[in-house]
């Protein structure tokens, strides 16, 4: 994932787009099913205040993620 930044690592407000996904292909197939797609644009908009989960707009909808699924998904930051 040369050149992109996990999921888990993006601020607040940020925006990027999916590139890549790692880890085990159960867990790839898991947030491709909640559209999380190569390609697709998604916003973070805030953390837990523990830090876990997270929350993300993805086509318009918000998705709450673990911090550990949210590591396995490459974002190209724009």
């Amino acid at each position: 994932m040369d050149g992109l930044v996990t999921l888990k690592d993006m601020k607040p407000g940020q925006r990027g787009e999916v590139r890549a996904f790692t880890g085990e292909p159960g867990c790839k197939f898991r947030l491709m099913e909640m559209g999380l797609l190569p390609g697709t644009e998604v916003r973070f908009i805030r953390r837990a205040p523990l830090g876990d989960p997270m929350q993300v707009e993805v086509r318009g909808f918000q998705l709450s993620l673990r911090q550990e699924e949210a590591a396995c998904i490459g974002i190209a930051v724009a």
